[in-house]
């Protein structure tokens, strides 16, 4: 059960790279892991995704949450049973071991939110997943709000009628989630899991997510009426576990 994601995005100076990836991938992942009620733990670098992607994240019209931390070369993300696990004292006040605090310093520009799962979908790929594990290989999430009421109710539309049943036949998706949050800025969020990223880009981003652009596609006109917070979408490849 992993109904709760806890994501935190962040930067690292470039001097700071290598000693904190050794040291999180050695030590501060696993002892996440082993935490009471936690279920598993993933951690990505950005990709950056395609020419859509780009589009979405640097476009000053697509927009919002300007005043948030920025980071967005990492996203580390935690699952848990259903987002209270996360406000639960052995996981929102944890003892971190000695040294863990000045490690954690390292980060910049890091921003985190908590989010519950709302609906989910396996994809042809789900063997790529089995239950219980860490995420896929590869991933696309998006937080965003949306502009209006109206725009809202065309989200749940959007999803429920062609985009979640369009994933849970893609061959290269093994799932996808759409979240709501419980702590951060952006309202929803949608977690794209997929087999590779080579496969996400054939499969997705290309036939599907190019029409983000297009203002007469419903999949644009979703796009143009949300705001997506910095980073957003962020698109990675998992680089803890290790991918085999």
């Amino acid at each position: 059960m992993d109904l709760g994601i806890w994501a935190t995005w962040y930067d690292l100076d470039e001097g700071d790279e290598a000693e904190f990836l050794a040291w999180a991938h050695a030590e501060y992942l696993p002892f996440l892991q082993q935490q009471p009620g936690i279920a598993w733990v993933a951690h990505y670098a950005n990709d950056g995704g395609g020419a859509t992607m780009k589009e979405l994240q640097t476009n000053p019209s697509r927009r919002g949450g300007e005043e948030l931390p920025n980071g967005c070369q990492f996203v580390l993300l935690v699952g848990a049973p259903s987002s209270y696990s996360f406000f639960n004292p052995w996981v929102l006040d944890m003892a971190l071991p000695e040294g863990f605090a000045e490690k954690l310093a390292l980060r910049r520009r890091s921003r985190s939110e908590i989010y519950a799962e709302e609906a989910r979908v396996d994809g042809n790929a789900v063997e790529h997943r089995q239950w219980g594990s860490t995420l896929a290989p590869a991933i696309q999430f998006g937080t965003y709000n949306m502009r209006t009421q109206e725009a809202e109710t065309m989200l749940g539309r959007w999803y429920s009628q062609q985009r979640l049943p369009l994933m849970s036949r893609m061959d290269a998706c093994v799932r996808t989630r759409k979240l709501m949050s419980s702590v951060g800025w952006a309202k929803h969020g949608i977690l794209y899991e997929f087999s590779s990223l080579e496969a996400r880009m054939k499969e997705h981003e290309e036939p599907h997510e190019s029409k983000t652009l297009d203002p007469d596609a419903w999949t644009g006109q979703i796009a143009d009426n949300a705001a997506y917070p910095p980073g957003s979408p962020f698109v990675g490849q998992r680089i803890w576990p290790p991918v085999a």
